[in-house]
């Protein structure tokens, strides 16, 4: 198979599957991407935009430090998660990440009561 093939398929399907996410988890603002370089655009709220800065970065590092994900931060508010796989990236490695991402989102951001309380972190 291809590598230019591959990463056009697997990419679609890591953004689809970040879609369907969308549906429940009113943090991802926005999805782009072109092959396996993704980003996944965060907001505190959907209708103003307002980025979630301080979000992105905790996001960004329970994923590397619970989960052995890694990500990275981009954007001019920093509230973009960037996913840069490997070209052997597969589907199953793209379901895996996004049971991390929803795991990160849905317990570990949530059981943040004050998240002015979080700090911006280097990625």
């Amino acid at each position: 198979e291809s590598l230019q093939a591959h990463a056009k398929d697997i990419g679609q399907y890591l953004m689809g599957e970040f879609k369907r996410l969308q549906k429940n988890l009113d943090i991802i603002g926005d999805i782009r991407g072109s092959g396996l370089f993704v980003g996944i655009e965060l907001v505190r709220d959907r209708r103003t935009l307002e980025p979630a800065t301080e979000e992105t970065s905790f996001l960004c590092a329970t994923m590397k430090e619970k989960y052995s994900v890694l990500t990275s931060i981009d954007g001019p508010n920093d509230n973009v998660l960037v996913i840069k796989p490997p070209m052997a990236f597969s589907k199953e490695d793209v379901d895996q990440l996004i049971e991390v991402f929803e795991l990160a989102v849905t317990v570990d951001l949530a059981d943040i009561s004050d998240v002015s309380v979080l700090s911006k972190t280097p990625t």
